[in-house]
């Protein structure tokens, strides 16, 4: 929901085929691809990803897909394979910690990092701590080294990759809450899917109106008893408003 409130005309899930009915039967406005899976997790079939892939602009991997070995497999499969941008998030991150962080520079993907400042921790050298002290600094260390486009989840939002740098100033603490960083990953694909001539713009863009979003939403119900979806519900507006700013 969140890619196409963002303005993509297509969305597609991918899912473990155990679960496939269930997410058929409920899902109205998205389609639905399957991958072979074993007690509830995907399992790696170059000609299940083919399909499952196949014509899509951007792909976002990780949210919602837990822990396997085999998901080192699939993702490794998608960077070396596809030439398109792809969103890591959520245990996309954490399966990535667990791989040469080098496939980063050897990819055909055009790849974006979303992490909070745990998951950070875990792909660098960094602790949390000293991430906080020297934000900037461990930032840009990071994509010195490797080819990507980071963008660092926070009170300040940091989307930054070799050339440029973008601080996100919207938002509010009413989005520590779980499902955000999802959220944020569906706009991000959404406006990938039509609009990716610069990458990381089209990134500080999309953190900038999921932030708007948030503001609407805590102005709605107070940023105490805003949930995610609650920022999901007002992705339209916030793009609406910007326009017509």
């Amino acid at each position: 929901e969140c890619s196409l409130r963002s303005g993509c005309g297509v969305s597609r899930l991918i899912v473990a085929e155990e679960i496939y009915d269930l997410i058929f039967n409920n899902v109205l406005e998205t389609t639905v691809a399957k991958i072979p899976s074993r007690n509830g997790k995907m399992i790696f079939d170059e000609e299940a990803i083919k399909g499952a892939l196949k014509g899509l602009k951007v792909l976002s991997v990780g949210v919602g897909w837990g822990e396997s070995s085999e998901y080192e497999k699939i993702l490794e499969y998608i960077l070396l394979n596809y030439d398109i941008p792809v969103i890591i998030d959520a245990d996309g991150l954490n399966t990535l910690a667990k791989m040469d962080l080098n496939i980063l520079n050897n990819c055909k993907s055009k790849v974006i990092l979303t992490p909070h400042l745990k998951e950070f921790s875990r792909l660098t050298n960094y602790s949390i701590a000293e991430s906080l002290e020297k934000t900037l600094e461990c930032c840009a260390a990071f994509v010195d080294k490797y080819n990507v486009t980071l963008l660092l989840k926070g009170p300040t939002t940091i989307v930054i990759d070799k050339n440029d740098i973008y601080l996100i100033n919207t938002g509010n603490s009413g989005m520590a809450t779980a499902g955000s960083g999802d959220v944020l990953t569906g706009i991000i694909t959404g406006l990938m899917g039509y609009h990716f001539e610069d990458l990381t713009k089209t990134v500080a863009v999309s953190a900038y109106i999921n932030g708007f979003a948030g503001d609407l939403a805590a102005q709605m119900y107070g940023e105490i008893g805003m949930t995610s979806a609650d920022t999901a519900k007002n992705i339209a507006l916030a793009i609406k408003t910007i326009i017509n700013m």
